[in-house]
């Protein structure tokens, strides 16, 4: 194993590894198993990462993983993972956010990671590391889409509430309105019901017909129609409306969440004449419509970005998750794929790394491809079944807040790209404040640059949210105290 170097006051590791989710756990063991130095970063106080998002260790309250799919692969990661600490083969930061990360030579092969405290103010205990590789499994966030009231007390993203359940152990609400598109709106309501909740309805805008052209790549997992099943037994056994080409066409109530208007849609998302429908005695809402990785890090460092075919921007990667030499990308960040997907590409990327540490090469085995192109191939078919709706801009009326932190109309936004050129994130940010509050884009930088563009968003303009040359909000404190 190679020692622990000192350049300075910062320590030196042979690789870092960026998340403690799915990809980060899988790669930081898969790293410490080629006598690599490793230390893991993350901004959670413990590992899991969203999916695997548990209740409080430091309280030493036990999970039962009641609430989780693919518990015991968690465990199997986890004891790895402790194991690697024990020994101190790997070293763990937890509450901890890499806020910018650069190469630390001219090659690009080190690289020098600035670090601050996940929350609050004050400086981290270890402001640098520096590692001779480094892998990102940032993962992702709930995209999202503006809808009149959304701003109301009451309103979450879809994985914000089952963030809160699982974190928790209660409810942020008592009756719910789950919307949005793709299968993660099935787990949420499933989860809500465990905890003692009640699901009014879950509205799934597609008509589930993009699956029938699609049913190989569903059949090639397995393990994704068991999980179906389990789905349909729980919303048989609670009574959970699941009503396919529904939306919410408004979010109604005076100081917080009272009431959910639906619409039935057409194919092109017109709505249908006379299916408006009321769901009163709401008080939560949970959105969704996919996931937006989390590219600011790689963005940083050059990586190379696509359009994914759900519109999001993602990064470019080699069989060997090599994004650029020494940088390594794993999970969310190369196409959402779920947590299956993301734990095989950490564990390919981890490898790699810590082969070249060693001078050596390792790439993805034949078999490890086979099941990163079999999960790749149903992520695809999920998101052409599951597309944004059509049709969504046209429910937006002139008040509808689409960037809530700068309280960003709709019809500023409009505005400003027809009379003032504003056809692009970039440009709308600088016109309107859309985006310029304290997420930086991440919540309606997709609505806006669908908006700016005038349908679907332009990479290019995606690309503009992405480039934060500081990756989280940081106390002025720590600027000051670089060297």
């Amino acid at each position: 194993m190679s020692a622990t170097r000192e350049t300075g006051a910062a320590p030196a590791f042979d690789v870092a590894v960026v998340g403690a989710g799915p990809a980060g756990l899988a790669a930081a063991a898969a790293a410490a198993a080629e006598t690599a130095r490793v230390v893991v970063i993350d901004a959670a106080e413990q590992p899991g990462g969203q999916f695997w998002r548990h209740r409080s260790e430091a309280a030493g309250i036990a999970d039962d993983g009641s609430l989780h799919h693919g518990w015991g692969e968690y465990l199997e990661l986890r004891r790895a993972f402790d194991a690697g600490v024990d020994s101190g083969a790997i070293r763990y930061l937890p509450a901890t956010s890499v806020w910018m990360v650069s190469p630390g030579r001219a090659d690009g092969h080190s690289f020098t990671l600035r670090l601050a405290p996940a929350h609050g103010g004050g400086s981290s205990d270890t402001p640098t590391v520096r590692a001779a590789k480094l892998v990102i499994a940032a993962g992702g966030y709930d995209r999202q889409l503006p809808v009149p009231g959304w701003q109301l007390p009451g309103v979450m993203a879809a994985g914000g509430v089952q963030a809160f359940v699982k974190q928790n152990g209660m409810l942020p609400g008592r009756r719910f309105v789950i919307a949005g598109t793709g299968p993660f709106l099935l787990p949420v309501a499933q989860n809500i019901v465990q905890s003692g909740g009640t699901v009014a309805a879950v509205c799934e805008s597609a008509d589930l017909s993009g699956w029938i052209p699609r049913a190989h790549r569903a059949a090639g997992v397995p393990s994704k129609a068991l999980e179906g099943v389990g789905y349909v037994g729980a919303f048989l056994k609670h009574r959970i409306p699941y009503r396919t080409r529904t939306v919410v066409a408004e979010i109604l109530g005076d100081r917080r969440v009272e009431a959910v208007r639906t619409v039935r849609v057409h194919r092109d998302g017109s709505t249908v004449p006379g299916s408006e429908r009321t769901i009163d005695g709401v008080d939560a809402v949970g959105l969704g419509w996919g996931f937006t990785p989390q590219l600011e890090l790689p963005v940083q460092l050059g990586a190379p970005t696509r359009q994914d075919v759900d519109g999001s921007l993602v990064c470019v990667v080699d069989d060997a998750q090599r994004a650029l030499p020494g940088l390594f990308l794993a999970g969310e960040l190369t196409g959402v794929g779920g947590a299956a997907l993301a734990v095989l590409e950490g564990r390919i990327a981890g490898r790699a790394a810590g082969a070249e540490v060693a001078g050596r090469t390792a790439a993805a085995t034949p078999a490890e491809r086979r099941s990163v192109a079999r999960q790749r191939a149903f992520a695809n078919a999920m998101h052409r079944a599951h597309p944004v709706p059509a049709g969504w801009q046209e429910r937006l009326r002139a008040d509808t807040i689409v960037c809530r932190c700068e309280e960003v109309r709709a019809d500023d936004i409009l505005v400003a790209r027809e009379a003032l050129a504003a056809e692009d994130l970039r440009t709308e940010k600088g016109m309107t404040r859309a985006g310029m509050g304290w997420c930086q884009g991440r919540v309606c930088g997709f609505a806006v640059s669908c908006l700016a563009g005038g349908s679907s968003p332009a990479a290019d303009s995606l690309a503009q949210s992405a480039k934060r040359p500081l990756a989280q909000p940081i106390p002025l404190g720590v600027l000051s105290d670089l060297d």
